[in-house]
């Protein structure tokens, strides 16, 4: 949907557009500092009318969705951050589709699932994020991710909205086609008959599996590195490689899963670094295989290449 008035557009904005918000208390790691410009748009048309300011000025645009799988540099973003509310922020079912805003949380997404008696997205009942997140990552859990259920999204960006297609987006294993300045505003799924009870044991079977093999009672980002193979999970080459447990500053590489990195209470964002550094290096080292980081960085982080 456009914007329909470039008066009340610029309105809009001049009023939405927040300075120096801090982004820890954000983040489900708890680190990282502020974001230069921020703001929470709640429909399609704000959402367009921010975007086309950040164009204009020049400036970059991030999103902060449920705040996982994100590592905020500590001295903040240069960039406008975007967390979408009002009605990016619902869900709704129509027929046998799951209708999801790109803020809507899975928690969300699912619960109006079960309550319509629809099966098949029980899996991101194991994935602490947002619907536009899963598409920009093509999230997935148990063997399932969000390529096997969507059927498209709505995309904004500075020149309006449009409907991308699953190939459109060229999903593939936790990455999509998505350029920087482009934000889902919603995603819908095809989902599958089934009942509220059968529903809510699946979603419970797997959230018990993930409680007894993630540390989900400590502040993380979620998985740190993609897993190289089926065959070389990148926790176990973690672990093998005596890394579980290790300490930098107030960060730790989980004691329960080595691909969970936890905020002991002090941690900064640069501590997690040096942690994702140092594990880099010692599987390089140890088995040939380089480790691609999973979480997104906000901010000017980088990571060293391992030697040769």
């Amino acid at each position: 949907m456009p914007v329909t008035s470039t008066a009340r557009s610029g309105s809009y904005v001049a009023e939405a557009i927040e300075e120096n918000v801090g982004l820890a208390r954000l983040t489900t790691i708890g680190t990282g500092g502020p974001a230069r410009f921020f703001a929470r748009p709640g429909t399609v048309a704000e959402l367009q009318a921010v975007l086309a300011w950040a164009a204009q000025a020049g400036n970059a645009v991030e999103t902060v969705g449920l705040g996982s799988n994100l590592l905020v540099h500590d001295d903040g973003v240069d960039a406008l951050v975007l967390k979408l509310g009002g009605v990016l922020a619902t869900a709704r079912v129509e027929g046998t589709v799951l209708v999801a805003g790109g803020g809507a949380t899975n928690a969300v997404a699912l619960h109006r699932a079960r309550a319509a008696g629809l099966g098949g997205f029980e899996f991101a009942s194991a994935i602490p994020g947002t619907a536009g997140g899963g598409v920009r990552m093509n999230a997935g859990a148990y063997g399932r991710d969000w390529r096997e259920v969507m059927i498209d999204a709505v995309v904004v960006d500075a020149s309006g909205a449009r409907t991308m297609t699953v190939d459109d987006l060229e999903l593939s294993y936790r990455h999509s086609g998505l350029r920087p300045g482009q934000v889902v505003a919603e995603v819908r799924f095809q989902l599958e008959p089934s009942s509220p009870e059968a529903v809510k044991a699946k979603a419970g079977e797997l959230l018990a599996a993930r409680k007894a093999s993630q540390p989900t009672n400590r502040r993380t980002f979620g998985s740190v590195f993609k897993n190289p193979s089926e065959a070389a999970g990148a926790g176990r080459l973690i672990e093998e490689s005596g890394l579980k447990g290790y300490a930098v500053g107030g960060a730790r590489i989980s004691p329960r899963h080595a691909n969970f990195i936890e905020n002991t209470g002090t941690a900064t964002s640069a501590d997690c670094v040096a942690l994702m550094a140092e594990a880099i290096r010692r599987v390089h080292e140890r088995v040939g295989i380089r480790l691609e980081h999973e979480v997104q960085f906000l901010g000017p982080l980088a990571l060293p290449e391992p030697s040769q």
